[in-house]
């Protein structure tokens, strides 16, 4: 017990992609990513399962469970992370040739950082971010970014003993907002996140597991967000957020109406 204990806590060197994905064929996945390090795949599919194979050199483990939420999936993949650095990936997202090594060398640029987040085109419509130059992140700017624009320290998150939200994303009672929880709990811990202008893939579309429009859900599970993420600043925050996507966001619900939504959901937050 004393030596597996062990050999869990080592990480060997490399980049490990841990990939969320949700009923896909995982004996194909790893081509249609172009991933070209080991992966662990988390199929949330209906069925519980465990098989692995070999793409290009690397292996490839991949899991199948049958509870849903795409927090509790990325868990699961970085419980199992054992290479120095991880990579939260998306089944969406199609890697650009040679990511691995301008992921390995933005780290070794940079050895006092724990995390850097990464340029992944988008289409506009989607986009929340983009990196045009070097930046560390702090706590009044890490909520635009996305959990596949995260490259990780394995062990800087062990010893941060930081996890995924298992109440916000797809799958889960609230729609989004894991990965803003997520980097929010690494600043808190002390990691130091770096954003980072190199482009490491391109997001196919697809129509989206959990975003059905700019609903009464989506704004009340915002103000839910926020309370988590801002506390006693929630409500000027939603206040801000409003105003500043109202053009695009508040087409059929206004953004006053909106407004109330969110404050709702801040008060269902409180509890």
């Amino acid at each position: 017990m004393k030596r597996a204990a062990k050999k869990r806590e080592e990480t060997e060197m490399g980049v490990q992609m841990l990939v969320s994905a949700v009923n896909q064929d995982v004996r194909t996945i790893a081509e249609r990513m172009n991933i070209e390090t080991d992966a662990i795949v988390v199929n949330q599919c209906g069925c519980f399962g465990y098989e692995e194979y070999e793409h290009r050199g690397h292996t490839v483990c991949c899991y199948s469970l049958k509870e849903r939420g795409v927090g509790l999936s990325r868990n699961h993949a970085l419980m199992r992370a054992d290479k120095e650095l991880c990579m939260f990936a998306d089944e969406d997202i199609v890697y650009d040739a040679g990511y691995a090594r301008r992921v390995e060398e933005a780290f070794g640029q940079h050895k006092d950082v724990d995390m850097i987040l990464f340029n992944v085109k988008v289409a506009p419509a989607r986009r929340t971010y983009w990196n045009e130059g070097e930046r560390r992140i702090k706590w009044y700017n890490y909520g635009r970014y996305p959990a596949y624009s995260i490259a990780a320290r394995t062990d800087s998150l062990r010893r941060a003993n930081v996890h995924f939200s298992l109440l916000f994303g797809g799958g889960a009672r609230y729609s989004n907002g894991e990965d803003s929880l997520f980097l929010r709990d690494c600043l808190r811990a002390g990691l130091r996140l770096m954003a980072s202008p190199v482009v490491i893939g391109e997001e196919k579309e697809r129509e989206s597991t959990w975003f059905h429009g700019y609903n009464e859900k989506f704004f009340r599970d915002r103000g839910v967000l926020y309370h988590f993420l801002y506390g006693k600043m929630a409500v000027p925050f939603s206040l801000r957020f409003l105003l500043a996507h109202k053009g695009e966001m508040c087409r059929e619900i206004g953004w006053k109406q909106a407004y109330r939504l969110m404050k709702d959901g801040i008060k269902e937050g409180k509890g």
